[in-house]
């Protein structure tokens, strides 16, 4: 049963990412029917923490007050993911996970979890932008750039920030049911449950790697992403063969010519869609895919959330 939680800080916590922690499971909301948490902010390293953000964070707790957690959440830091960590601390969390303990990261508190091996074998989760130095530096685990949590219990990872909420609110409702969590919820002003993932917010800049023999046609496509082509084509404007095209175009640019040319025809709906208020048919036929139904089906695929979708949350409301 979930009762005991703690939240462990290093120095250069980031505040938001506590607060959640703390939003979620440090308030007494008796009153409305809701359990309360026996809940305290753990330090790692000293009765005073600096934060990323210039203030201090003083608490009385040190990590013997790990012992007890039922549930040990571990909020993001400035520079956790090239910093060491106390061995005091990774001694603490693999005691706690071997007892039955949960444990939790938000955002790029994952990279203690994976200090302590509790991530090996194990999919996780983190904020995109870490995404591939994690997997960098611990190659035993498996990183999920594109989701807001994965629960491998007892690890739980989140990506960044808010995604944390959607986290801590999961194993709300996993262990305490729906009822609780969204009871929460309302109070935090906050959904319930979020669909799709990552994708939509990763910034994916277009290819930069040099493309020494289909460089020109690669311009070409970006330009004309409306126009309906073929490997033939594209293969006769390299003057090429079209096997020997398609080859080199794997080699320098790490995929094939379609799958190129559908990232970049989502890429740009993206673009149309936050700063345009160009109808989902016009902005299908502008990026090559003809009509609303086949932009919503590729960007569903692409993106876990439909145009629609993504313009309310990039434009607000008002902007479906």
């Amino acid at each position: 049963m979930l009762k005991n939680v703690a939240a462990v800080l290093l120095n250069g916590v980031h505040p938001f990412e506590l607060g959640v922690v703390c939003e979620v499971f440090g308030i007494d909301r008796s009153d409305e029917g809701l359990p309360v948490y026996d809940f305290a902010v753990v330090s790692a390293e000293g009765p005073d923490l600096g934060t990323h953000c210039g203030f201090t964070v003083s608490t009385p707790h040190g990590l013997e007050r790990l012992e007890e957690a039922d549930l040990i959440a571990v909020p993001a830091g400035e520079s956790y993911a090239e910093r060491d960590y106390p061995p005091q601390l990774l001694d603490a969390l693999r005691r706690a996970v071997g007892r039955g303990c949960r444990v939790l990261s938000v955002c790029s508190g994952v990279f203690v979890l994976a200090a302590a091996g509790l991530l090996d074998g194990r999919r996780c989760a983190v904020h995109w932008h870490h995404a591939e130095q994690l997997a960098r530096r611990y190659p035993r685990l498996a990183v999920e750039p594109d989701v807001l949590y994965v629960d491998e219990d007892p690890v739980i990872t989140s990506a960044g920030t808010a995604a944390g909420i959607d986290a801590c609110l999961h194993l709300v409702r996993k262990e305490q049911g729906p009822e609780v969590a969204n009871k929460i919820a309302r109070r935090m002003v906050v959904p319930p449950h979020r669909d799709g993932g990552q994708a939509q917010y990763i910034e994916r800049p277009l290819p930069k790697a040099p493309c020494d023999t289909v460089g020109e046609v690669l311009v070409w496509m970006e330009v004309h992403l409306d126009a309906e082509v073929t490997v033939e084509q594209l293969a006769a404007r390299a003057h090429m063969a079209p096997r020997t095209f398609a080859r080199r175009f794997q080699q320098e640019t790490g995929t094939t010519p379609y799958r190129w040319i559908l990232r970049q025809r989502v890429l740009r709906a993206q673009e149309l869609l936050e700063g345009t208020d160009e109808t989902v048919d016009a902005i299908a036929a502008r990026t090559g895919f003809g009509t609303a139904a086949a932009l919503r089906h590729q960007f569903v695929r692409a993106l876990g959330t439909t145009p629609n979708a993504y313009r309310r949350a990039f434009r607000g409301p008002q902007a479906a």
